[in-house]
Protein backbone atom coordinates (compact mmCIF):
# COMPACT_ATOMS: atom_id res chain seq x y z
CA UNK A 1 0.00 0.00 0.00
CA UNK A 2 2.06 3.54 -1.23
CA UNK A 3 1.54 6.74 0.45
CA UNK A 4 -1.38 9.11 0.22
CA UNK A 5 -2.40 12.52 1.46
CA UNK A 6 -6.23 12.31 3.28
CA UNK A 7 -7.58 16.08 3.12
CA UNK A 8 -9.47 16.86 6.11
CA UNK A 9 -13.42 18.23 4.98
CA UNK A 10 -13.84 19.67 8.21
CA UNK A 11 -16.70 21.87 7.26
CA UNK A 12 -20.72 21.91 8.55
CA UNK A 13 -22.38 21.14 6.13
CA UNK A 14 -22.06 19.20 2.38
CA UNK A 15 -22.39 22.55 0.28
CA UNK A 16 -19.28 23.65 1.93
CA UNK A 17 -17.76 20.23 0.96
CA UNK A 18 -18.62 19.66 -2.72
CA UNK A 19 -17.82 23.63 -2.92
CA UNK A 20 -14.48 22.80 -2.00
CA UNK A 21 -14.32 19.64 -4.00
CA UNK A 22 -14.79 21.18 -6.70
CA UNK A 23 -12.14 23.67 -6.30
CA UNK A 24 -9.14 20.78 -6.78
CA UNK A 25 -10.74 19.72 -10.07
CA UNK A 26 -9.98 16.67 -11.25
CA UNK A 27 -8.67 15.17 -8.14
CA UNK A 28 -10.22 12.83 -6.75
CA UNK A 29 -8.52 12.92 -3.30
CA UNK A 30 -8.67 10.66 -0.02
CA UNK A 31 -11.11 12.55 2.26
CA UNK A 32 -11.78 12.15 5.83
CA UNK A 33 -15.01 12.94 7.11
CA UNK A 34 -15.06 14.48 10.79
CA UNK A 35 -17.08 14.89 13.95
CA UNK A 36 -18.59 18.34 12.63
CA UNK A 37 -19.33 17.14 8.97
CA UNK A 38 -20.41 13.10 10.04
CA UNK A 39 -22.88 15.21 12.97
CA UNK A 40 -24.35 18.02 10.75
CA UNK A 41 -25.15 15.97 7.49
CA UNK A 42 -25.24 12.22 8.55
CA UNK A 43 -24.59 9.11 6.87
CA UNK A 44 -26.12 10.98 3.44
CA UNK A 45 -22.70 12.35 3.26
CA UNK A 46 -20.69 9.41 2.98
CA UNK A 47 -22.95 8.08 0.12
CA UNK A 48 -22.66 11.80 -1.38
CA UNK A 49 -19.10 11.77 -1.51
CA UNK A 50 -18.46 7.58 -2.50
CA UNK A 51 -20.46 8.49 -5.47
CA UNK A 52 -18.81 10.96 -6.48
CA UNK A 53 -15.90 8.50 -6.37
CA UNK A 54 -13.70 9.79 -3.21
CA UNK A 55 -12.01 7.08 -0.96
CA UNK A 56 -13.17 7.96 2.71
CA UNK A 57 -11.72 7.78 6.14
CA UNK A 58 -14.77 8.21 8.71
CA UNK A 59 -12.93 9.79 11.65
CA UNK A 60 -15.62 9.31 15.00
CA UNK A 61 -13.00 7.93 17.19
CA UNK A 62 -15.51 5.29 18.69
CA UNK A 63 -14.95 5.19 22.95
CA UNK A 64 -17.09 3.34 24.45
CA UNK A 65 -17.88 0.02 26.13
CA UNK A 66 -16.96 -3.10 24.43
CA UNK A 67 -20.73 -4.23 23.23
CA UNK A 68 -21.41 -0.61 22.30
CA UNK A 69 -18.56 0.26 19.85
CA UNK A 70 -18.79 -3.50 18.52
CA UNK A 71 -22.53 -2.41 17.37
CA UNK A 72 -21.67 0.65 16.44
CA UNK A 73 -19.32 -0.68 14.26
CA UNK A 74 -21.73 -3.11 12.47
CA UNK A 75 -23.58 0.29 11.54
CA UNK A 76 -20.64 1.67 9.93
CA UNK A 77 -19.74 -1.46 8.20
CA UNK A 78 -23.04 -0.68 5.87
CA UNK A 79 -21.82 2.93 4.90
CA UNK A 80 -18.87 1.39 2.52
CA UNK A 81 -16.37 3.58 3.74
CA UNK A 82 -12.78 3.27 3.30
CA UNK A 83 -11.11 3.66 6.67
CA UNK A 84 -12.75 4.40 10.50
CA UNK A 85 -11.25 4.72 14.09
CA UNK A 86 -11.67 4.39 17.65
CA UNK A 87 -9.37 5.28 20.65
CA UNK A 88 -7.10 2.59 21.66
CA UNK A 89 -7.14 3.96 25.39
CA UNK A 90 -10.81 1.85 25.30
CA UNK A 91 -8.36 -1.57 25.77
CA UNK A 92 -7.68 -4.21 23.48
CA UNK A 93 -11.25 -6.16 24.87
CA UNK A 94 -13.02 -2.60 23.18
CA UNK A 95 -10.93 -2.63 19.83
CA UNK A 96 -11.49 -7.00 19.28
CA UNK A 97 -15.38 -5.39 19.57
CA UNK A 98 -14.96 -3.02 17.23
CA UNK A 99 -13.13 -5.45 14.67
CA UNK A 100 -16.12 -8.27 15.57
CA UNK A 101 -18.71 -5.48 14.76
CA UNK A 102 -17.21 -4.52 11.56
CA UNK A 103 -16.17 -7.40 10.05
CA UNK A 104 -19.42 -7.96 7.53
CA UNK A 105 -20.78 -11.78 6.88
CA UNK A 106 -18.05 -12.02 3.49
CA UNK A 107 -15.07 -11.11 5.95
CA UNK A 108 -14.72 -8.08 3.97
CA UNK A 109 -14.80 -4.58 6.45
CA UNK A 110 -13.03 -1.17 5.91
CA UNK A 111 -9.38 -0.31 7.28
CA UNK A 112 -10.11 0.27 11.21
CA UNK A 113 -7.43 2.23 12.99
CA UNK A 114 -6.65 3.23 16.47
CA UNK A 115 -6.11 6.97 17.60
CA UNK A 116 -3.07 6.73 20.50
CA UNK A 117 -2.69 10.14 21.66
CA UNK A 118 -4.36 13.13 20.14
CA UNK A 119 -1.25 15.33 18.28
CA UNK A 120 -2.66 18.39 20.23
CA UNK A 121 -1.70 16.32 23.32
CA UNK A 122 1.66 17.60 25.02
CA UNK A 123 3.75 15.37 26.89
CA UNK A 124 2.76 17.98 29.85
CA UNK A 125 -0.66 17.90 29.12
CA UNK A 126 -0.37 13.56 29.14
CA UNK A 127 0.85 14.03 32.65
CA UNK A 128 -1.28 16.62 34.43
CA UNK A 129 -4.55 15.99 32.67
CA UNK A 130 -4.40 11.93 32.81
CA UNK A 131 -2.09 11.10 34.99
CA UNK A 132 0.30 9.20 32.10
CA UNK A 133 4.14 9.58 33.00
CA UNK A 134 5.52 7.60 30.46
CA UNK A 135 7.43 8.96 27.65
CA UNK A 136 5.07 10.23 24.69
CA UNK A 137 7.21 7.65 22.58
CA UNK A 138 6.33 4.62 24.39
CA UNK A 139 2.51 5.58 25.20
CA UNK A 140 2.01 5.95 21.80
CA UNK A 141 4.17 2.30 20.72
CA UNK A 142 2.72 0.62 23.50
CA UNK A 143 -1.04 1.63 22.21
CA UNK A 144 -0.10 0.91 18.60
CA UNK A 145 1.37 -3.18 20.19
CA UNK A 146 -2.26 -3.47 21.81
CA UNK A 147 -3.95 -2.89 18.51
CA UNK A 148 -2.09 -4.85 16.32
CA UNK A 149 -2.94 -7.70 18.86
CA UNK A 150 -6.58 -6.63 18.90
CA UNK A 151 -6.01 -7.59 14.68
CA UNK A 152 -6.01 -3.91 13.78
CA UNK A 153 -4.63 -2.48 10.29
CA UNK A 154 -2.44 0.42 11.82
CA UNK A 155 -2.95 3.74 14.30
CA UNK A 156 -3.79 7.44 14.53
CA UNK A 157 -0.49 9.38 15.69
CA UNK A 158 1.88 11.81 15.41
CA UNK A 159 4.41 11.36 12.29
CA UNK A 160 7.08 12.17 14.96
CA UNK A 161 6.01 8.66 16.35
CA UNK A 162 5.49 6.80 13.01
CA UNK A 163 9.25 5.51 12.42
CA UNK A 164 8.95 3.85 16.18
CA UNK A 165 5.39 2.14 15.40
CA UNK A 166 7.00 0.73 12.46
CA UNK A 167 9.89 -0.72 14.65
CA UNK A 168 7.38 -2.31 17.35
CA UNK A 169 4.32 -3.53 14.64
CA UNK A 170 6.61 -3.66 11.53
CA UNK A 171 6.48 -1.59 8.13
CA UNK A 172 2.62 -3.41 7.22
CA UNK A 173 0.90 -1.48 10.28
CA UNK A 174 -0.33 1.43 8.77
CA UNK A 175 0.71 5.30 10.20
CA UNK A 176 -1.72 7.90 9.51
CA UNK A 177 -0.63 10.97 10.91
CA UNK A 178 -2.01 14.40 11.29
CA UNK A 179 -0.17 17.47 12.70
CA UNK A 180 0.90 17.97 8.99
CA UNK A 181 1.61 21.91 8.20
CA UNK A 182 4.03 23.39 5.66
CA UNK A 183 6.79 24.85 6.83
CA UNK A 184 5.12 28.27 6.33
CA UNK A 185 1.60 27.91 7.77
CA UNK A 186 0.29 28.40 11.83
CA UNK A 187 0.39 24.98 13.78
CA UNK A 188 -2.88 26.01 14.71
CA UNK A 189 -4.05 23.69 17.82
CA UNK A 190 -1.76 20.88 17.19
CA UNK A 191 1.38 20.22 19.01
CA UNK A 192 3.42 17.32 17.66
CA UNK A 193 3.52 18.52 14.06
CA UNK A 194 5.90 18.50 10.85
CA UNK A 195 5.80 19.30 6.98
CA UNK A 196 4.93 16.58 4.35
CA UNK A 197 8.17 16.23 3.22
CA UNK A 198 9.17 15.13 7.29
CA UNK A 199 6.87 13.09 7.64
CA UNK A 200 8.04 10.84 4.58
CA UNK A 201 11.51 10.81 6.01
CA UNK A 202 9.76 9.65 9.20
CA UNK A 203 8.21 7.03 7.88
CA UNK A 204 4.29 8.29 7.65
CA UNK A 205 1.90 5.96 5.44
CA UNK A 206 -0.70 8.83 5.08
CA UNK A 207 -0.97 12.04 6.69
CA UNK A 208 -4.34 14.19 7.31
CA UNK A 209 -3.90 17.52 6.22
CA UNK A 210 -6.15 20.54 7.10
CA UNK A 211 -6.16 24.22 6.62
CA UNK A 212 -2.90 23.75 4.80
CA UNK A 213 -5.08 22.60 1.73
CA UNK A 214 -8.74 23.80 3.06
CA UNK A 215 -8.08 27.61 4.00
CA UNK A 216 -4.81 28.42 1.45
CA UNK A 217 -5.95 30.54 -1.49
CA UNK A 218 -5.70 27.80 -4.29
CA UNK A 219 -6.60 24.64 -2.49
CA UNK A 220 -5.79 22.36 -5.39
CA UNK A 221 -2.09 23.82 -5.75
CA UNK A 222 -1.83 22.95 -2.36
CA UNK A 223 -3.01 19.56 -2.35
CA UNK A 224 -0.50 19.59 -5.39
CA UNK A 225 2.15 20.13 -3.31
CA UNK A 226 1.27 18.06 -0.61
CA UNK A 227 1.49 15.23 -3.15
CA UNK A 228 4.51 16.21 -4.51
CA UNK A 229 6.18 16.40 -0.89
CA UNK A 230 4.87 13.34 0.67
CA UNK A 231 4.50 11.17 -2.07
CA UNK A 232 6.86 12.33 -4.90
Amino acid sequence: MGRDVIIACDFDSKEQTLDFLDKLGDHKPYVKIGMELYYAEGPSIVKALKERGYKIFLDLKLHDIPNTVKKAMKVLSNLDVDMCNLHAAGTCKMMEAALEGLTREDGSRPLLIAVTQLTSTTQERMEADMLIYEPMEKVVSHYASNAKNSGLDGVVCSPLESGRVHEVCGEGFLTVTPGVRFADDDKGDQARVTTPAKAKELGSDYIVVGRSITAAADPKAAYERCIAEFVG
